[in-house]
């Protein structure tokens, strides 16, 4: 993989965070590949042309909580797919702390047409570590630094 496609691809998934963190509907969407996916907290499944109308209910009638990010690995699955996975937490509304309970990885495997990197998978799996709360614990104090403390 280039250092280019590294790059887009990396800003592709954190375009993606950034648009849930302003609640916007329409340009999370839009990263979607039309025949892409979307795997939700709860297990949800909703297709890439799908996901403006599942999202603008879920925007306007809670208050979501903002996405704290840490990119772990970027790395080539073939010629124009690229897999992403990541560390995330949440901070709640009002907050500045991160919400634990809510801490997830994520998976986005993007891929290139006609020039532009699209999104064909994201997932978002809640991190329970059952029974490794070493591993919880290390997951919240990782991304508290991104926080500054």
């Amino acid at each position: 993989m280039t250092e280019k496609a590294e790059h887009e691809v990396r800003a592709l998934y954190e375009e993606l965070l950034t648009a849930w963190n302003r609640r916007d509907a329409a340009a999370y969407a839009a990263l979607f590949a039309p025949d892409g996916a979307l795997v939700g907290f709860d297990g949800g499944q909703v297709a890439g042309a799908d996901v403006e109308d599942h999202l603008t209910p879920i925007f306007a009638d809670h208050p979501t909580a903002a996405y704290v990010w840490k990119v772990r690995e970027v790395r080539s699955l073939g010629d124009g797919v690229v897999l992403v996975r990541a560390i995330v937490g949440m901070v709640p509304p009002g907050r500045t702390g991160l919400h634990p309970e809510a801490n997830a990885v994520q998976s986005l495997v993007a891929t290139k047409r006609a020039g532009e990197w699209r999104i064909a998978l994201f997932q978002n799996t809640p991190a329970q570590y059952h029974g490794r709360p070493d591993l919880a614990d290390r997951h919240t104090a990782e991304l508290r630094e991104l926080l500054g403390g």
